[in-house]
């Protein structure tokens, strides 16, 4: 079992590892684009341009399935990756939780990159699964590319000033940015004193994860072997990786089953 993610950056390691701990035995390959990245302000096109580099690049290795871990390049993107790849590679998308979010009413909060922020897509999201929920876009200029980083400092100001903007008494908040994911306890932390009390908490990566194996079926064995490519070339994964616990997880030898 071989499955590919896609991102700008280091955004796909938390849907990666989700993979990894559903199946310790998965073959991961991770395509980045390091030197195109951010991709948020780029255009449409621009976007879907380096998207598709990637997943050539990665498709070319052979996986049961591709993962577009990043919500920009699901926006824009996803419609042309599953027109030159499907059926014969399933292509899985991520797009923000605002369904499930939205399905108890109340405050709803999504944070995302200022790119995502307003669009269209996302807009359309809100208007069709929304509901009664009162529901909240926080841009989080910075934090992506912080994350991307490892810069503790960045990170720290770029949560605290979303933090600011979130509605208080926030009954649900929607991380609608794959590299948020990385940093979620430090938002946890960030919103707890203006949620409301329990604070129902929405990401992508264990619902990409499932969709994925659910795609291609779990019969297919792999040997837990971790590729990383960076613009279509073989590397080693970033060293700001190791800041985080997914990226340790993938860094470490997988066990002999």
């Amino acid at each position: 079992m071989k499955i590919a993610l896609v991102d700008s950056g280091i955004g796909l390691l938390a849907a990666a590892a989700a993979l990894r701990g559903l199946r310790p035995d998965v073959d991961l390959v991770l395509s980045s684009d390091p030197d195109g990245m951010p991709w948020g302000p780029r255009t449409p096109e621009d976007v879907t341009e380096h998207a598709l580099a990637c997943a050539r690049a990665a498709a070319a290795l052979g996986p049961d399935a591709l993962v577009v871990a990043c919500n920009t390049a699901s926006v824009h993107a996803l419609e042309t990756l599953r027109a030159e790849l499907e059926p014969g590679l399933p292509v899985i998308g991520t797009v923000p939780a605002i369904k499930p979010a939205s399905a108890s009413g109340g405050r709803v909060a999504i944070w995302a990159t200022p790119a995502t922020t307003g669009s269209p897509y996302q807009r359309a999201l809100i208007s069709r699964f929304g509901g009664s929920a009162q529901v909240t876009e926080v841009a989080c200029p910075g934090l992506a590319d912080a994350v991307e980083h490892g810069d503790a400092e960045a990170i720290a100001a770029a949560i605290a000033a979303a933090a600011a903007r979130t509605p208080a008494g926030t009954d649900a908040l929607v991380l609608g940015c794959t590299h948020y994911e990385l940093v979620e306890e430090s938002i946890r932390a960030a919103v707890a004193g203006l949620a409301a009390p329990g604070l129902r908490w929405y990401g992508s990566a264990d619902a990409v994860a499932a969709q994925a194996l659910r795609r291609i079926g779990t019969d297919r064995v792999g040997t837990g072997r971790l590729t990383v490519l960076h613009g279509g070339r073989e590397a080693a994964l970033p060293a700001a990786a190791a800041r985080y616990a997914e990226g340790r997880l993938l860094a470490a030898p997988v066990p002999a089953v």
